[in-house]
């Protein structure tokens, strides 16, 4: 199993641990070892459920327990987990949900389901290779997003999840039609003149938005059915070239500008970088515990460089730094865009 690093050290390499083991024997035969726990391996079973996809079972779940009792357990899963003790979390609230998490985790004794993650389809006219990322996600500290990129969109799949938004959702969405001029450097500190220049884009959005609907109704109510299909060929040719447009956009702005987050805002690592690429609107994804009321809100998508990006939370006044994965994962090549499409909606399945 791959982990982030302990929060909210980002940039620091994946942690590594063992989950199970298999030992191949004569005649086609063989024995599975589960590694969960502190009592070394101990007797499991594996099942292939269909393609991509296994189920691990451990048969002496006793071994995972501690004889300090589910304290002890709690403990240690907390100095491996987070690399710290309950004693140095002052916080009430991310004490509660760490507790949920230790609760939710541990219930399943390394009895899961495992689905293999295809990585998104690259193109020379994405912004930046996508790929998984480590995110700062404040309280619930680190965990995994897939950016991938989808013509004049990009999304950031959560592959891990938390009490709030599970795994599978679309944690953020980035418009790149929409391009940010933040305020200059001395501006930027003032947070209501960044909200003020996010808000008028996502108005400008919602009008275009509209105009697009409208515009769809008059001509799906004004052409025939061959018609409609060569107006779709030419939809399709007309985003091809706005995403080339903002190709030009993008090769077009300054190598690097200065940033830093505006008064107020909260981070949960403070040597961010300094400078930026570029900056697009974007949601993000909120709700309660549960996933319940789940909302899209306005915020900031900002490019640093090729392998961090951050995502300013304007409802929270929050901001989550992504650091790229550089593990390399084999068996994981990219499919097509189409296929990858379907497989993203797919991902819902996943398991929180």
């Amino acid at each position: 199993m791959y982990l982030p690093p302990h929060d909210p050290h980002v940039d620091d390499p994946m942690r590594f641990k063992p989950l199970f083991r298999i030992h191949l024997m004569e005649r086609k035969s063989a024995t599975v070892e589960c590694m969960y726990g502190h009592k070394g391996p101990h007797n499991g079973h594996i099942q292939i459920v269909k393609k991509d996809e296994f189920s691990t079972k451990c048969n002496q779940t006793d071994h995972h327990r501690m004889s300090g009792g589910r304290q002890e357990e709690f403990r240690t899963w907390l100095r491996e987990e987070w690399g710290r003790t309950l004693e140095d979390i002052f916080h009430e609230h991310m004490q509660e949900l760490i507790l949920m998490k230790f609760i939710y985790t541990s219930q399943y004794d390394n009895c899961l389901t495992y689905r293999r993650i295809y990585l998104p389809p690259s193109s020379p006219n994405d912004l930046i290779k996508p790929g998984l990322f480590k995110g700062t996600y404040g309280s619930h500290g680190l965990e995994i997003v897939m950016l991938s990129f989808h013509g004049k969109k990009a999304k950031g799949t959560k592959i891990t999840g938390d009490p709030n938004i599970p795994a599978g959702q679309q944690t953020v969405e980035i418009d790149l039609a929409h391009p940010l001029q933040l305020p200059d450097i001395e501006n930027l500190h003032d947070f209501s003149e960044l909200s003020r220049i996010v808000l008028e884009v996502q108005e400008q959005v919602r009008r275009e938005e509209q105009e697009q609907e409208q515009q769809e109704e008059e001509d799906h109510s004004q052409q025939d059915p061959s018609q409609q299909k060569s107006l779709g060929a030419e939809g399709a040719e007309g985003e091809e070239t706005a995403a080339g447009a903002e190709g030009t956009t993008q090769d077009k702005a300054p190598a690097s500008q200065p940033f830093v987050l505006p008064m107020g805002v909260i981070s949960r690592i403070e040597d961010y970088p300094r400078t930026c690429r570029i900056c697009f609107y974007g949601t993000g994804l909120i709700a309660g515990h549960g996933f319940t009321s789940p909302e899209r809100t306005p915020g900031v998508f900002v490019l640093f460089d090729d392998d961090r990006f951050g995502f300013i939370w304007l409802e929270l006044k929050s901001f989550s730094l992504y650091s790229r994965i550089k593990v390399s994962f084999q068996n994981a090549e990219a499919p097509s865009r189409e296929a990858f499409d379907e497989m993203l909606k797919n991902i819902q399945s996943l398991a929180t």
